[in-house]
């Protein structure tokens, strides 16, 4: 049995004596896509959310949190965060703005806490994933305890 990793995210869920689960899964190089994840998981797509950033043209950066099969309506993104335009950052921004790379990305412990912005449907369900920090690796939590621990606001994204 390999032991178990504490990520930075972990570690501030601990320090804040939030409720999660650290649950494990088989990274695929080459898909590192939601729907790999929530198959690995054999969990149902709509709970396992991406963690996505994007850099508006008056905030600058900011985070959207979205299911695993959806798309982020950039127009609606750039509305939320009070921008006029806004864009997926690139991959080579990723982990110098945010110490995360690509399919390892977790909306908690960005070397910053940039506005983080959650799509609603988060509310409808009993708990979410997101990624812990590193490839192989989701934090199963209460939808209300990551919007917590994430300041984050609800709203449409897509």
């Amino acid at each position: 049995m390999k032991k178990q990793v504490k990520t930075n995210a972990a570690r501030l869920l601990d320090r804040d004596k939030i409720a999660y689960e650290l649950i494990p899964y088989d990274v695929d190089e080459d898909d590192l896509s939601a729907q790999h994840v929530a198959a690995s998981l054999g969990e149902d797509i709509n709970q396992v959310f991406k963690t996505l950033v994007l850099k508006g043209d008056k905030t600058g950066y900011f985070v959207c949190v979205v299911p695993g099969e959806e798309e982020v309506n950039l127009k609606l993104a750039a509305k939320v965060s009070g921008n006029k335009s806004c864009d997926l950052i690139p991959m080579k921004e990723l982990l110098p703005t945010t110490g995360y790379i690509r399919g390892g990305c977790s909306p908690i412990g960005m070397k910053k806490l940039f506005p983080t912005f959650i799509h609603e449907s988060c509310t409808t369900q009993p708990y979410i994933f997101v990624s812990a920090g590193i490839r192989g690796l989701q934090i199963k939590i209460k939808p209300e305890d990551l919007i917590s621990e994430a300041n984050a606001k609800v709203c449409i994204l897509f």
